[in-house]
């Protein structure tokens, strides 16, 4: 006999599994020999009681009758090697390497071209932007083998449940080498020092499947005709013919969004959110999150999530890591932006996050006339690209009031919500430094009053959570893409180019890992369907 149980246990309990086994027997009125094993189907933390934090586990029990380990996926990878059709995918991040896999199910070969270099020669490129503040454009946090995502954490919740099937990507990650529990925790994670281990064997899978991987192939120009992208061309002079193109490049990829509009393709504006990166203890987060003085040692470092309407206009953390560091993740000299990822064990002693503030094409142009009044394409409310030159404006001033090689200008928090200059900066993770600065001198004026609104309201929301043992590090910039690319509704084809399949983050249409994967699932599977 198997049953499906929920039980409401103390950290402690829940983190043992033996004590597990005597609560499922105890909640049955059965001996504990008679429950022969069980695994975890979800678990999650309730901390909302100040008394006591519980671990809230459903599991599959086994009665009477012999365990049985948790089922997972089984796919078939066929051989693709002399598949007559051939979709050339741009970018090797999770839209694109989830779109290859997928191809490959189908029996379509997969070509997929990545700009930057593989996770091994990727690193070192990161350590000279870390510790010498030398950006290289085509081998960064955004780009090269995995996207974003490799040195980015690695988060794996999302809500768009109605995008595709979750637990197929987390079963797919776990196959490739992910930890179990990414398959039952209401959070889960696998953290930027597993990341790259998972991304290599996914490449693997590829070429063994008779996919093409190639590295430092950066996407130049598309050859149409008649409405359809005949040729893929590279920077290095490489012609790629292709029955169909599937773009994923991700949200940074300015140079294919200016390609496409060079090439009047349809583009469109698309707001996004822009803000700091905050940095507090991640023992202040515990003690706030879990009312104790000392975190229990079976509970994670805590986490939370924020939002607030600060004069009608959205203010909200994103991408909160606890145990993490800031990062650089700049993509081009010149340009300061910062990101936030955790190691797999989130034991670091800082929790951070991204604080972001909506923004609209309107609030573009008001910064365009009132910065750059003799340049009337930036005013233009149909230009599509005005909201990436925004973003990119905002990076820039950052840079500058940084004083170069990727020092960030940064604030105390309360002197943050006080315009007061920080005499002295605390302890952080932001391995090129941080350079005080009066942060309303650098961000636009609508997200520096619309945060210092929403850090007064996230302090009356977490006591304790506004304090000047906080840090604000100017620029998260690269929440989601500036840029959505068009695509039918019916075929996720773009209306013009009947072939081309924009996809992932960089498209517009997915925020994270797993959202991206499955929206490269989805544009390869109405691919193949295009090509039959």
């Amino acid at each position: 006999m198997q049953k499906d149980l929920s039980l409401k246990l103390k950290p402690s309990e829940a983190a043992n599994n033996e004590t597990v086994k005597d609560f499922i027997a105890k909640s049955l009125g059965l001996l504990n020999q008679q429950v022969t094993g069980f695994y975890r189907a979800k678990e999650s933390i309730d901390a909302r009681s100040s008394k006591q934090v519980w671990v809230n586990l459903a599991v599959k029990a086994f009665i009477d009758e012999p365990f049985v380990q948790r089922p997972t996926l089984q796919i078939h990878f066929q051989d693709v090697s002399k598949s007559e059709k051939k979709v050339v995918i741009v970018g090797a991040g999770p839209a694109g390497l989830f779109a290859a896999l997928q191809l490959i199910e189908l029996g379509i070969q997969p070509i997929l071209l990545e700009r930057g270099k593989d996770v091994r020669a990727r690193r070192r490129d990161l350590a000279a932007l870390n510790r010498e503040g030398i950006v290289n454009p085509e081998s960064n946090y955004c780009f090269g083998e995995g996207g974003a995502g490799t040195y980015s954490d690695g988060k794996l919740y999302t809500r768009s449940s109605k995008r595709g099937d979750i637990n197929r990507i987390l079963n797919i990650l776990y196959q490739y080498g992910a930890e179990e529990n990414v398959l039952y925790e209401a959070h889960p994670h696998i953290g930027t020092n597993k990341l790259p281990h998972i991304i290599t064997a996914i490449r693997q899978q590829i070429i063994d499947s008779g996919g093409q991987f190639l590295f430092e192939k950066k996407v130049t120009n598309f050859i149409i005709e008649a409405d359809q992208i005949k040729t893929v061309e590279t920077a290095d002079g490489n012609r790629f013919d292709a029955h169909a193109v599937i773009l994923a490049t991700g949200h940074s990829a300015r140079d294919i969004f200016e390609l496409l509009h060079k090439k009047n393709i349809l583009i469109e504006a698309k707001p996004f959110a822009l803000g700091v990166r905050i940095e507090h203890p991640q023992s202040l987060i515990d003690r706030i999150q879990y009312h104790c003085n000392t975190r229990d040692e079976n509970l994670p470092p805590a986490s939370y999530g924020l939002v607030e309407q600060v004069n009608e206009r959205g203010v909200f953390s994103f991408c909160m890591c606890p145990g993490g560091i800031i990062a650089p993740a700049a993509t081009s000299p010149g340009e300061l932006v910062v990101n936030g990822w955790s190691p797999s064990k989130r034991n670091n002693p800082f929790a951070n996050s991204g604080m972001v503030v909506q923004v609209a094409i309107e609030d573009a142009i008001a910064y365009f006339k009132k910065n750059n009044p003799d340049t009337a394409t930036l005013q233009d409310i149909n230009n599509p690209l005005i909201l990436m030159h925004f973003q990119s404006a905002v990076e820039q001033a950052c840079f500058k009031a940084g004083g170069g090689k990727l020092v960030a200008p940064a604030q105390r928090m309360v002197d943050f919500t006080n315009n007061k200059i920080s005499e002295t900066l605390p302890d952080n993770s932001y391995l090129p430094g941080i350079h005080s600065t009066n942060l309303s001198d650098v961000l636009p004026p609508f997200i520096h009053k619309s945060l210092q609104g929403g850090f007064k309201a996230f302090g009356k929301k977490m006591n304790g959570y506004l304090t000047n043992e906080a840090v604000v590090v100017a620029t998260e910039s690269r929440t989601s893409s500036p840029v959505r690319i068009p695509r039918d509704a019916e075929t996720l084809a773009h209306p013009q180019i009947k072939n081309l399949y924009p996809c992932g983050e960089g498209a517009g249409y997915a925020g994270g890992i797993v959202s991206a994967a499955m929206d490269g699932e989805k544009c390869a599977l109405f691919c193949s369907k295009q090509l039959v």
